[in-house]
């Protein structure tokens, strides 16, 4: 069998849909359903079990063989919650907990790390002089990174750095939803969409980061596990894209519109990521050779699913 955490989430959702298009089925995922509107996403998915996150370990241990591989993309995103406590038990103390069991029974563990990772830094690259997170989930996520890095390795464990994912199946993060999204939802409604003012010597909408399509992340997920590479990897396109780039995007896509710019929000100052890039060295070092979309053309993509996809009244 293969296991998902967040399988029935954003990334892990995603997932899902592309072991069943490569004839994987035995897959058991593990989530937390409190939120029930995120079954939504396994719509039209074959998967042989579920299991709530919090039973996971135990029901691993009770099985006669182990898995094939974890993927464990199970995690509270939420970049603007500052219970440390809860942050570190979900993203930090479970992650440690999945990994003892993947090392004991040498099960590949393949991990989403973070690139809110870098906080402020301005050099993306996977070394410590460049890891300075701005928020208390950017800390949980490094603080497993070097818990993986200060342990050796049994087998695979493979830990990706995601910088800004975009795309299908992330209707219900709700605040923590794309930009893509949100403006896709602006523009249902009205006519103009709604970007940032400028920040940390950035013009309006001019902040940058590297967005990168959920296609293309999963590609990178699977391609990790075929070639059984080990190590922390970031996971972007390698281009910084203005905000003011989507927002056009969405505009395009739509054939009217406009954008209007709003006041840089007080609680985000000094924890905004203004820019990001990823630097893909090690990723090509390690022999990945897929393509990434830019955000004109996943965005377009991503569109073409909304609409096929989701009902607009709901937006």
């Amino acid at each position: 069998m293969i296991v998902v955490t967040g399988g029935a989430g954003f990334i892990g959702s995603n997932l899902v849909h592309a072991l069943n298009g490569r004839g994987e089925h035995e897959i058991v995922v593990a989530d937390d359903l409190s939120d029930g509107k995120k079954c939504f996403n396994l719509a039209g998915a074959s998967i042989a079990d579920y299991v709530d996150k919090d039973d996971l370990i135990a029901a691993l241990t009770s099985v006669q063989a182990p898995p094939r591989v974890i993927f464990h993309l199970g995690a509270c995103a939420d970049t603007a919650e500052w219970d440390g406590r809860y942050m570190m038990r979900e993203n930090h103390t479970y992650s440690k907990a999945l990994l003892a069991y993947a090392q004991q029974c040498q099960v590949p563990l393949i991990y989403a790390s973070s690139a809110s990772v870098y906080g402020g830094s301005q050099e993306f690259i996977e070394h410590p002089r460049n890891e300075k997170p701005l928020n208390v989930y950017g800390f949980s996520k490094l603080t497993f990174d070097n818990y993986v890095r200060s342990k050796s390795s049994a087998g695979q464990v493979v830990g990706l750095r995601f910088f800004n994912v975009y795309g299908p199946r992330e209707f219900h993060k709700g605040a923590m939803a794309s930009v893509a999204l949100h403006l896709y939802s602006q523009l249902q409604q009205g006519s103009q969409v709604c970007l940032f003012e400028g920040s940390d010597g950035y013009g309006p909408g001019e902040q940058r980061r590297d967005f990168i399509y959920v296609g293309d992340v999963c590609d990178v997920l699977l391609w990790c596990w075929d070639a059984g590479i080990k190590g922390i990897f970031n996971v972007g396109t390698g281009r910084a894209q203005t905000f003011n780039e989507v927002a056009q995007a969405v505009l395009d896509w739509h054939g009217r519109g406009s954008i209007a710019y709003i006041k840089f929000p007080e609680h985000l100052r000094g924890h905004y990521q203004s820019f990001t890039r990823a630097d893909l060295s090690a990723l090509r070092g390690a022999g990945y050779e897929g393509a990434f979309l830019p955000v004109q053309e996943g965005v377009r993509r991503y569109l073409d699913w909304l609409q096929q996809n989701i009902d607009a009244s709901a937006l």
